[in-house]
């Protein structure tokens, strides 16, 4: 929130509500909402003070609730961004209750070990009473801003059983459908019932294909090593950037090949196989980065409509047709190509991906030569022959007629 406005609060995320629920997104996920601790403090987000208050500079409760119920009449839910591995080092708790932390062997409560996160201070997931407490809190929100479920940070350092503990403990508030994402890729995440794992591994294979020439193959084995465990009701959320590697590592026009790579891209994250998620000022291909802690420049959304307009399109396919949301995928990749089939008992839609900066022509299966299909973007008709030739990172999403 706060580079997505100028007034870098709540306020700011209802004024372009309209703007989000249009773009063809459904949830809403803010990044920490908390006070921020000012002992060894960074500014982060991620270290929190109070669990149960709201930083001023984002506003009130009362601004919170209004942001939800205004999504909630949008058709949209809202995540809360929950840090339950640490806290910041003037927690009320670092006093009340030390024991709810981590000691080293000299008493001292120390910061999670082996992260470098010197602001932050570690808790100690044996305490039974911590646990209950950390509960109490997450339901509090669900209770008091009718928030729509969380998205738990660093979800695979807290042991699984807490991870059981509570999310039993959440699914009991019967007036709320919880979703749970898991910022982690612990296969264990699924089976203590969260309904989504981070895709931290597809965001690095799919690095390795667009500058290091990778296999665009890679992919089909993620497919199964990042499902392996999953519900048919689980899915990985997949992105081209997120808070962290867009400081880091850079945006998805560094990333991926500038506007028509970083496009090419979110094609395979949005109708491959996965719920995709939207960093905010990626849908206006913001060329400069949202460095941490995010109090620098401000999102201009002025920029590139051209973009926005492709990503609502984009957005659209997925939003239209079951096959791509929940349907049977089938792969006819190669090392260039990302192509594969989404299908239902009443739909089949066909995508081929061009992830290379050179026109590629991709030879079409025998199962797909000689047919005719829809092309989802330009509503034009095409009939398949026997090959398709690419422009640099260009792409087709054909629906069969």
């Amino acid at each position: 929130m706060r580079v997505f406005s100028a007034t870098g609060n709540f306020a700011g995320v209802r004024a372009r509500l309209d703007s989000i629920h249009l773009l063809g997104a459904n949830i809403v996920y803010l990044m920490p909402i908390f006070p921020v601790g000012k002992v060894n403090s960074v500014n982060s987000p991620y270290c929190v003070s109070n669990y149960n208050t709201i930083n001023p500079e984002f506003g009130t409760l009362t601004d919170l609730r209004t942001l939800v119920d205004e999504a909630h009449s949008k058709n949209m839910a809202v995540i809360l961004d929950w840090v339950a591995n640490h806290t910041a080092w003037d927690n009320p708790w670092i006093v009340l209750h030390k024991n709810w932390y981590l000691q080293n062997s000299s008493g001292s409560i120390v910061s999670p070990p082996s992260t470098g996160w010197n602001d932050v201070a570690q808790l100690n997931f044996n305490n039974a009473d911590m646990r209950l407490e950390m509960i109490k809190s997450m339901k509090n929100w669900v209770y008091n801003a009718n928030i729509d479920g969380f998205r738990c940070d660093f979800a695979d350092g807290p042991p699984v059983d807490f991870w059981k503990q509570a999310i039993d403990s959440l699914r009991n508030i019967k007036t709320h459908k919880l979703l749970m994402l898991a910022e982690g890729k612990r296969r264990q995440n699924f089976d203590v019932g969260f309904d989504f794992n981070f895709g931290f591994s597809f965001f690095d294979a799919l690095k390795g294909i667009f500058a290091s020439s990778n296999p665009a193959l890679n992919i089909d084995n993620l497919n199964l090593s990042e499902y392996s465990g999953a519900l048919s009701t689980q899915q990985i959320v997949r992105y081209t950037t997120n808070h962290d590697v867009n400081g880091s590592d850079g945006t998805p026009l560094d990333l991926f090949g500038g506007k028509e790579g970083s496009m090419s891209a979110f094609v395979v994250v949005a109708l491959m196989k996965s719920v995709p998620m939207i960093y905010g000022g990626q849908e206006v291909g913001l060329p400069y980065k949202l460095p941490f802690p995010f109090t620098g420049k401000k999102i201009d959304w002025s920029l590139n409509p051209d973009i926005t307009a492709e990503y609502k399109r984009i957005i659209s396919v997925r939003n239209k047709y079951n096959a791509i949301r929940r349907g049977t995928s089938t792969s006819y990749s190669t090392s260039d190509i990302c192509a594969f089939t989404k299908e239902s008992v009443t739909e089949k839609l066909f995508i081929v991906c061009n992830l290379r900066s050179s026109q590629k022509t991709f030879t079409l299966p025998s199962s797909l030569t000689n047919s005719n299909w829809t092309n989802e973007m330009t509503n034009s008709t095409l009939n398949l022959t026997s090959s398709i030739t690419l422009p640099p990172f260009g792409y087709l999403i054909l629906k069969k007629q």
